[in-house]
């Protein structure tokens, strides 16, 4: 590898500080200065230097952020400072009486007024960064309070903690803690998705959240979107401070994300005053909270105060009650999702709650109503889950009169027609149709994908254009399409309608494995396609297996036979693969006798950009020797092979130790 020259380096350390720069405009303060565009140009062009120059790969850097490979597990941090735990007060008279003990033990007068700092109670995780002359290195959860995770890699993921104290001069070591959250519209977006895919749901925006945080795979946390809020200081060499209030200003100016809603109040009626005031604003707010923190604000009298068992005498958290409705179930309705997925939803007599108006709340699966036994014209309790997802929390039985009708989840889908299937062992039911409306987009995203058909330019604007003028009612419709009809579209010239033909036709010469790939059938990926192709060899075979032949194929369980079989034995199918046909789109599996060489029996991962062969013949000549491609750097990977400008695969294995090849090498090797 070429070494970075002088003006290399001041470039990558230009761009570093201008992207945390920006990043704290948009993250931290809410003021971005540029466009999106333009901040993905920086961001490129740090990613491609740091690419050609691995050894100038740093911890702070904003590339970071994105995610990283997953981890076996993670390591633990014993805090300096114990990260304590809070007592609760649920009313007006435990705060009066958390003052008259402040008082009390402090030999203050009755009618003195002690001053507090009030902060919003995020509904979040607890977390502690800590920075040595100004650089993140390490983060950790609160765990016990002594001793929590070490989740370094996954907390430089989230975008509003920096990398990088804005101090000219920081503090040799410094601890912050805080908490890290997901706002409303991100906690309700990943569960819609885990509920689309069969996933339990998470309880709360805090279960969400620690779940999130403690993901082996830090490009899980990344695709989270989650954010910060610091709300204190464990240590700080070299710094010190008065009060409480004094730490938030300082740590704000540090460049750390701190809540605006913070307040300093004199004496406990300004206290729960602010009480009463975010009990009613809360619900205004992008993020969730579950009550107030009150801080008594003099750090002395902090530790004069103490602690007792693993709470500090001088702080109590403020909790809200969940606000709760009685209504009426008018309905129960199917929903299909994107992926399929049918979700029973209950229409309800509209009432008021948690700062909104309800007329719907989510039943989640078939098991959920059974459990609750729900029945439509029953009267139900409802509250926001999270204070976000409305939700029917119980069925007053009392008030059923007899007519309650019990629901019953449909056979087949309400848009397409297609059977509805629920595998064992999985809570959702889907739709198995491939013409399905309800799907369709998805199912054209995932055909045009580069592991599937891999079409250039079936991208989001087209899709949405081609669904929504009817042109494409399934995949098959594709190879239906002509230039004239293309060009007609919004945006599309005559050089980009030619363009996506020459893709789709390049398309039909893709191997059978990429096409059932491609069919997008339920629990189907690349590897398990492969399986089928090979044991199969051709669409025809595939289509016409009977259940206990799919059962049989190696690696194939009975949940994936079944989705197979349901697959192939719909009407929408049938006519779809005699498109297929009709368009020259049917490979047949071509059987490669494997030869002995020198990656038998290996694992071969390939990252940048090989010149001389594509990445796809360069797999099938190692598979040719039976051996195995991989998309992952591990322990049990044998070689990685080298193009120009690799990525981060090429770090890791000089890290792990794992043999490099360059591509001339893999050539010589593999016989060529």
């Amino acid at each position: 590898m070429k070494k970075a020259s002088p003006e290399v380096k001041k470039e990558v350390e230009r761009l570093r500080r201008l992207i945390e720069h920006h990043n704290h405009l948009y993250y931290v303060l809410d003021k971005p200065e540029i466009s999106d565009a333009e901040y993905d140009r920086l961001f490129r062009r740090l990613v491609q230097l740091e690419e050609e120059h691995p050894e100038l790969a740093k911890s702070d850097s904003p590339t970071q952020r994105v995610g990283a490979p997953p981890v076996e597990a993670f390591g633990t941090v014993t805090h300096g400072t114990p990260m304590l735990s809070l007592a609760n007060a649920f009313a007006q008279e435990e705060l009066h009486a958390f003052d008259a003990r402040i008082k009390r033990m402090s030999g203050l007068p009755a009618g003195e007024k002690i001053d507090y700092v009030c902060e919003l109670k995020i509904d979040g995780l607890a977390v502690a960064l800590t920075y040595e002359d100004g650089i993140f290195i390490a983060g950790a959860t609160r765990g016990d309070g002594l001793v929590g995770e070490e989740i370094t890699q996954n907390l430089r993921t989230v975008r509003s903690i920096p990398l990088r104290l804005q101090e000219a001069h920081p503090p040799a070591l410094l601890e912050a803690r805080g908490e890290v959250y997901l706002d409303k519209k991100e906690f309700e977006r990943i569960n819609e998705e885990r509920e689309e895919n069969g996933e339990p749901l998470f309880a709360n925006p805090r279960n969400a959240a620690a779940g999130s945080v403690r993901q082996l795979d830090s490009r899980i946390t990344a695709s989270r979107r989650l954010n910060s809020f610091i709300y204190g200081i464990g240590a700080a060499q070299g710094r010190t401070f008065s009060t409480h209030w004094e730490e938030l200003e300082y740590l704000k100016k540090a460049g750390f994300r701190t809540n605006p809603t913070s307040r300093a109040c004199k004496g406990m009626e300004a206290v729960i005053a602010y009480c009463e005031e975010w009990e009613t604003r809360r619900h205004n707010l992008t993020y969730e909270i579950d009550g107030v923190v009150v801080k008594v604000n003099s750090l002395a009298m902090q530790a004069d105060l103490g602690q007792v068992s693993r709470s500090p005498r001088w702080a109590i958290a403020y909790k809200y009650p969940p606000e709760q409705k009685m209504t009426k179930v008018v309905d129960i309705f199917v929903s299909v999702g994107r992926t399929g997925a049918l979700t029973p939803t209950a229409l309800l007599e509209p009432v008021r709650i948690s700062g909104s108006t309800v007329s719907r709340a989510t039943l989640h699966n078939e098991d959920e109503i059974r459990r609750k036994d729900v029945r439509i014209g029953d009267t139900v309790i409802i509250q926001k889950a999270g204070e976000v997802i409305p939700e029917v929390v119980a069925v007053v039985k009392e008030k059923r009169t007899g007519k309650e009708r019990p629901f019953v989840m449909p056979k087949r889908c309400s848009v397409c027609g297609a059977d509805v299937i629920r595998p064992e062992g999985e809570a959702v039911a889907r739709c198995t149709g491939v013409a399905c409306a309800a799907q369709l987009k998805e199912h054209l995203f995932h055909f045009g994908s580069r592991s599937a058909m891999d079409v250039e330019g079936l991208g989001e604007s087209l899709v949405n254009q081609l669904v929504e003028s009817g042109l494409v009612k399934d995949v098959g419709d594709l190879y239906d399409l002509d230039k004239k009809t293309l060009a007609g579209l919004e945006r599309m010239a005559d050089k980009s309608a030619s363009n996506i033909l020459a893709a789709l036709e390049a398309s039909k010469s893709r191997p059978l494995s990429r096409l059932i790939n491609a069919l997008g059938i339920r629990h189907v990926g690349e590897h398990i396609a492969e399986v089928l192709a090979e044991r199969f060899g051709s669409l025809d075979a595939l289509s016409k297996a009977t259940l206990e032949e799919l059962s049989e194929t190696g690696e194939v369980g009975p949940k994936i036979a079944e989705s197979v079989a349901a697959f192939f034995r719909q009407e929408q199918t049938k006519k779809l693969l005699e498109k297929l046909r009709r368009a020259g789109v049917w490979p047949r599996m071509e059987k490669v006798a494997v030869k002995q060489g020198f990656f038998t029996g290996k694992t071969v991962v390939f990252t940048g950009d090989m010149s001389s062969i594509s990445r796809d013949e360069a797999q099938a000549l190692v598979k040719a020797q039976g051996g195995k491609p991989s998309s992952s750097v591990s322990k049990k990977t044998d070689y990685v092979v080298v193009g120009a400008s690799p990525g981060s695969k090429y770090a890791k294995a000089a890290e792990l130790g794992v043999p490099i090849l360059t591509e001339g090498e893999f050539l010589k090797r593999i016989g060529k």
